[in-house]
């Protein structure tokens, strides 16, 4: 089966900027190898239920502000997949496409690393803030038959995500994160699922969900085993970067 993978994609300037991240998503694709398509839930897209991207040729859109000129000049030109996406549609209850959608930062800056090329089809799944870890988790199930057609299920956000915490680090941030992987790890699913009750430092470090809530798809679609850790490095001193893989 395809592995499942979920990746911190952290600044908009991770695409431009030397790092050991942007070495790091450089070296996932590498790993990965080249799938079919890419199914990828991405945290900058908020929607009150499920939403599936069926546009043909996604623009690329610089959702962003205050960073290098160079950044508003990329594009990634990938296709999008509408007969995939109406297929996931099917698949997952109560979920609805929409024709024109573009590729958020979630989806293109970590994908212009891992996939500069931009041939691989790309579909683009929304979070639902208002929903909880368990409702990403069953989208994530109603995924996994793809991964026997060669489809990487990919989930992109961020393993901590307090921006106004951004430079000052902390003990608490070392504690959320350290339960973060050590649960991927142990493939504790159910622990992972009720994070905010059972992970230290919860709500301080995702004051809102949406950048853990991708995290949940590759979990779901790996059905909760025990996965591993790529990637283990902070930036900014208070946003982790860790990025977790699903093998099994």
């Amino acid at each position: 089966m395809t592995p499942t993978v979920f990746v911190s994609h952290g600044s908009p300037a991770l695409a431009v900027e030397p790092g050991a991240s942007r070495d790091f998503l450089q070296s996932l694709g590498v790993r990965l190898g080249r799938p079919k398509a890419i199914v990828c839930v991405s945290a900058h897209w908020e929607t009150e239920e499920v939403c599936v991207s069926l546009d043909p040729q996604p623009e690329t859109i610089h959702d962003f502000h205050g960073f290098p000129p160079e950044l508003y000049r990329m594009t990634y030109p990938a296709p999008g997949d509408p007969q995939l996406g109406r297929r996931i549609v099917e698949m997952i209850p109560g979920a609805e496409g929409i024709g024109k959608r573009g590729f958020d930062h979630g989806v293109w800056s970590p994908l212009i690393l891992m996939y500069p090329d931009a041939v691989i089809p790309v579909v683009e799944i929304s979070v639902q803030p208002n929903k909880n870890a368990a409702h990403h988790y069953a989208v994530g199930q109603a995924l996994t038959p793809l991964r026997n057609e060669n489809i990487l299920i990919m989930g992109s956000g961020s393993a901590t995500h307090n921006l106004r915490e951004l430079g000052r680090g902390g003990p608490h941030i070392i504690e959320f994160e350290n339960w973060l992987c050590n649960a991927v790890e142990a493939g504790r699913g159910e622990d992972l699922i009720d994070y905010e009750r059972k992970a230290p430092h919860a709500r301080r470090n995702h004051p809102t969900p949406e950048h853990l809530l991708p995290l949940f798809a590759p979990l779901g679609a790996a059905e909760g085993k025990p996965g591993e850790v790529l990637n283990r490095v902070f930036d900014y001193a208070s946003l982790s970067m860790a990025a977790f893989i699903w093998q099994a």
